[in-house]
């Protein structure tokens, strides 16, 4: 441990004696240039401890359909309970919670209208989607401690077909994934759009593109464009119905990207919400590959959240990182990370792209 370490080890120790001492819990809570802080910091640690309760009544609210009702008009207790076929004193309790999870609030006594967060929440129906699967996710977790031993779960590896055995995938077992995927693209997109314009570029080439939920957005904002969608065959598949409205413009490879290269004629190959579900040899492999089918200034773009690291992140380094963990693969990467990948696969111009979510997702451009 070198001097500067130490003398922080030796101030983590001297704040965390403090911190963890009753007398100065009561002691910041009562001065007053303290006390704010103090506050702030004990509702914070209630927040972590008592998260999974409000993820909980999340999920109520959401399967119950309440928001999509009171996005309608307000309703009253009585006539929400009727619709959710729960009794008045339950639905009485789930929107007490909602409301001090700024979901839904009062209009007056027993009345309630849609709040903040509810309204935004419908604003982004694949965030609906992703609430509707965290159950897989919650079974998984548990028991946290068996989790972290076993290395992967058992119910959201098996909702992500792709966890496991690459290339094996047949249409029904990636119906799910695939729903999933496409309901949450529309917002990806959006943010990517408005961060990387396109008119440079003939031909983008969305590897391991699920659905075409990305590729048709592009289609739609940049109709000069041709759109070439590649991942497995199964999914491919389910690709062809929802680009049709593209036409000519829409081609369909089959294929595993890891062990198939990728083809040429695109000058903008697209990885979007791809690369952290592999390992390092699977993204060496997936970057080298691009490199190779793309022409000199042509375009890499890696679209996906990203770690914020050393600055510790509750998106990357909390959430994903247990939900890969019960995926069974994965993991979030920082931007110095990619940007070494990519020079490492040759691409020689490397810049970061300025995204509307920085928190959610973050995407880096390689030029050849």
């Amino acid at each position: 441990m070198n001097g500067a370490s130490a003398l922080r080890a030796r101030w983590v120790a001297w704040r965390n004696a403090r911190l963890r001492n009753p007398r100065f819990q009561r002691f910041a809570l009562d001065f007053p240039l303290t006390r704010r802080i103090a506050k702030a910091r004990a509702a914070a640690l209630f927040d972590v401890v008592a998260g999974f309760v409000y993820s909980q009544a999340l999920a109520a609210t959401v399967r119950l359909g309440v928001l999509e009702t009171l996005a309608e008009k307000p309703a009253s207790l009585d006539s929400l309970a009727r619709g959710a076929s729960i009794s008045a004193a339950s639905m009485a309790r789930l929107m007490t919670a909602a409301q001090a999870l700024q979901l839904v609030e009062t209009l007056g006594k027993d009345e309630f209208a849609l709040g903040p967060q509810g309204a935004a929440l419908l604003g982004q129906p694949g965030l609906r989607d992703m609430i509707a699967h965290h159950d897989r996710l919650y079974k998984d977790l548990e028991d946290p401690v068996a989790l972290l031993r076993a290395g992967r779960g058992d119910a959201l590896g098996a909702y992500w077909p792709y966890a496991n055995a690459e290339g094996a995938a047949d249409a029904r077992s990636v119906a799910a994934y695939s729903a999933l995927m496409a309901a949450t693209q529309p917002a990806v997109a959006a943010d990517i759009l408005h961060a990387y314009p396109m008119a440079r570029h003939r031909n983008v080439m969305d590897v391991g593109g699920g659905e075409g939920a990305f590729l048709s957005a592009v289609g739609v904002r940049w109709p000069h464009l041709t759109l070439t969608l590649f991942d497995l065959p199964a999914v491919v598949d389910r690709a062809r119905d929802r680009m049709a409205p593209l036409g000519s413009r829409a081609h369909f490879m089959e294929g595993d990207f890891l062990t198939e290269a990728l083809p040429e004629g695109a000058d903008l190959i697209s990885f979007v919400r791809v690369l952290h579900d592999h390992d390092e040899n699977g993204v060496r492999t997936l970057l080298a590959s691009a490199h190779a089918a793309l022409p000199r200034g042509g375009r890499v773009l890696i679209a996906e959240p990203m770690s914020h690291a050393p600055k510790p992140d509750p998106v990357c380094d909390a959430y994903f990182s247990f939900y890969f963990l019960a995926m069974g693969r994965g993991r979030c990467r920082t931007p110095e990370t990619y940007r070494n990948a990519l020079r490492e696969a040759g691409f020689s111009k490397v810049f970061m792209l300025r995204m509307r979510t920085p928190a959610l997702l973050r995407a880096i451009v390689g030029e050849v």
